[in-house]
């Protein structure tokens, strides 16, 4: 697979801009792809345990982390899973629900050895540890999925070395963190402009300030995708919960900020929700503070999913998008699901 090629050609077919620093990133996966998949059997044999087995790509938002990572996993022609990590590791925990005969120190390796029969490539974008549950294991877990040679593509925003920065028993996680570093070729994309914010993408369906003349717009617009179509109310089934889309049409669904991100609901409930409906209103996005973090953090979530989904939004919110304030512990992190905002309202829709 000669990927330097096939970038170019790439983004001559979508008209993209050759940038250098994305190419360069392009040569480095080449050399991952190379060391893992394009050896002869007796290199494997020798090189097996020195192996770069995960490839860790760091970058600002919008620099085109997820294009080139999409790019790459779509000419792999092996056997492969994209998952947010999210949804990873609530399949995991489920996994250790429904095995709870196995033993604590076993059901790992039980889950990894399954996982390893159906993939050799598995890729989590934009990733991220928030969870303490989740980091106080990772560190067991990926160590068994490199021991089985399961290959890894990890996106993110943050360095391996400041992941769960700041984070309760932090340093119960600094055994995953060096086994990433030890087993990941780590390489960052640096670009100065932001393409998902390009004003040239902008399909306006992004309304602030909040009062009747954004309220009147909003209408007027949900009333022409919604024509024709019967309102029902969607109760979804979460592991035995309800959750109720009261405002559903469809397919097209609306809702206030406050019912997704003020109740105690989660990365779940997302997931079905983004399995549910193929166009979201969301209403009503507040400003954020040190007060409203945990509401913060669940939009995060809510953003990350429905972009991994590649959701079409429209949006109403107190400020304009760029001036949304945040939280002082997510400051860094939201500047993420601002980009994905500008690209997820961007998504021409009908």
């Amino acid at each position: 697979m000669n990927l330097n090629k096939l970038f170019l050609d790439y983004c001559k077919k979508n008209d993209f801009e050759i940038n250098s620093n994305q190419t360069e990133t392009v040569e480095e996966l080449h050399k991952f792809y190379n060391l893992n998949f394009n050896k002869s059997l007796i290199k494997k044999i020798f090189s097996k345990n020195n192996s770069k087995l995960g490839f860790y790509l760091q970058g600002d938002v919008g620099v085109g982390k997820t294009m080139i990572l999409n790019f790459f996993y779509d000419n792999f022609k092996g056997s492969k899973q994209r998952l947010h990590f999210n949804e990873f590791m609530i399949g995991f925990h489920d996994f250790v629900f429904k095995n709870k005969e196995i033993k604590k120190e076993n059901v790992i390796d039980k889950f990894v050895n399954k996982l390893k029969k159906k993939i050799e490539l598995i890729y989590f974008d934009e990733f991220q540890v928030t969870n303490i549950v989740d980091a106080m294991i990772l560190g067991n877990l990926f160590k068994k999925i490199f021991n089985e040679n399961i290959k890894v593509l990890f996106s993110s925003n943050i360095k391996i070395t400041d992941l769960y920065k700041d984070g309760l028993q932090r340093d119960q996680f600094i055994p995953f963190i060096k086994i990433i570093k030890n087993k990941c070729y780590q390489h960052k994309l640096s670009i100065k402009e932001d393409y998902r914010m390009s004003s040239a993408n902008n399909m306006g369906r992004y309304y602030f300030p909040l009062n009747e003349t954004t309220n009147f717009k909003v209408n007027k617009y949900f009333r022409q995708i919604t024509k024709n179509k019967m309102k029902k109310e969607k109760i979804l089934i979460i592991k035995g919960r309800k959750y109720n889309i009261k405002n559903y049409y469809e397919g097209i669904s609306r809702f206030d900020f406050k019912d997704l991100c003020a109740k105690n609901i989660g990365a779940e409930d997302y997931i079905k929700i983004a399995e549910t409906c193929n166009f979201i209103v969301i209403e009503n996005i507040p400003n954020f503070n040190n007060d409203n973090s945990n509401q913060q953090n669940r939009f995060i979530t809510l953003i990350d999913i429905l972009y991994e989904k590649y959701k079409p939004l429209l949006v109403t919110s107190k400020s304009e998008l760029g001036l949304i304030s945040s939280s002082k512990s997510l400051k860094d992190i939201f500047k993420r699901t601002i980009s994905r905002i500008s690209e997820l309202t961007s998504i021409k829709y009908n």
